[in-house]
């Protein structure tokens, strides 16, 4: 019989109450988690509520970041009905099928064996999570932050490296950069060795003669340097941007900042102050009924 598809996707079965807790106690809207994990509000509510209570790993993988928690600290304890549905499964298959199920369960479990003792001998590479607006106007200056999670005890630095799309150009960061491409298009940060977490913060401008509509993309890896070897990861979270008549802050694009975004747009901007971003603005539409960008005059608060 052959094997269904689906039932390769490997998946995991999520606890709704903790995850709500952890978001709750992090003071973190539904809007922001599916800002960074890249679904709708409706998701997470039914995430929260147990309606899918096994989701996609890489998904599950997504919220804890937004989370910032470990995967596992967001996971009901029943992965092992697989393994026992599994087992189930291949004593069932009669005489030389049997064996041969039994034999293949063996191999893959030696070959996890071997991968397992390998990445447990390497240094564990940090985790990259970004953070950026989904939408933003020509010529209008955004934040970005990458949260950079070290893992394993090893006190061991590493190199960040951002690829800004064609035309963009970076403002102001913290902590500075150690190095910019000529052509703006690359910037490095060399973070020293340490335990803890951090966090990069940085501006870029968009070009005022930017098209209305395309997608612009960020692209960014660690690279880690460890027993002689580099190793390189890539950096997760928010990488594409929707150039048009939208503020950065106005993270549905629905021509207005409402209560539930301007929270998480004062919290940056006050991470981020003294990087050129325009907070003066972002309260003006919020306490106004919405706002226009016009090529000429910028953003236009509605009264």
């Amino acid at each position: 019989m052959a094997i269904s598809e689906k039932n390769a996707v490997p998946s995991v079965a999520i606890d709704g109450a903790r995850i709500k807790s952890v978001r709750e106690t992090k003071k973190l809207t539904q809007l922001y988690v599916a800002s960074v994990v890249g679904v709708t509000t409706d998701t997470i509510s039914r995430w929260e509520n147990n309606r899918y209570p096994s989701i996609k790993r890489d998904n599950a993988q997504k919220l804890a970041d937004a989370l910032e928690v470990e995967l596992d600290s967001i996971l009901r304890r029943e992965e092992e009905i697989e393994v026992l549905e599994s087992g189930v499964a291949a004593s069932s298959v009669p005489g030389r099928r049997r064996w041969l199920a039994t034999g293949l369960a063996v191999c893959a479990l030696l070959l996890l064996a071997a991968v397992y003792f390998l990445i447990r001998g390497r240094v564990p590479a940090p985790r990259a999570l970004r953070i950026a607006p989904h939408f933003a106007a020509p010529g209008e200056i955004i934040p970005v932050q990458i949260k950079i999670t070290r893992q394993g005890e090893e006190n061991i630095g590493f190199i960040l490296k951002e690829k800004l799309p064609v035309g963009w150009r970076l403002v102001s960061a913290l902590p500075a950069s150690s190095s910019a491409d000529p052509s703006g298009s690359e910037v490095k940060w060399l973070i020293p060795g340490g335990n803890a977490t951090v966090t990069v913060s940085y501006t870029v401008q968009i070009p005022t003669s930017g098209n209305p509509g395309p997608e612009a993309k960020l692209q960014g890896e660690v690279v880690l340097h460890a027993a002689g070897i580099n190793r390189t990861e890539s950096v997760v979270g928010s990488h594409g941007i929707r150039v048009g008549a939208y503020h950065w802050a106005d993270s549905n694009g629905d021509g207005r900042i409402d209560d539930d975004e301007i929270m998480p747009a004062y919290y940056i901007s006050e991470e981020m102050k003294g990087l050129g971003l325009d907070w003066k603005t972002i309260e003006s539409i919020w306490s106004g009924k919405g706002y226009r960008w016009d090529p000429k005059e910028g953003f236009v608060v509605i009264k």
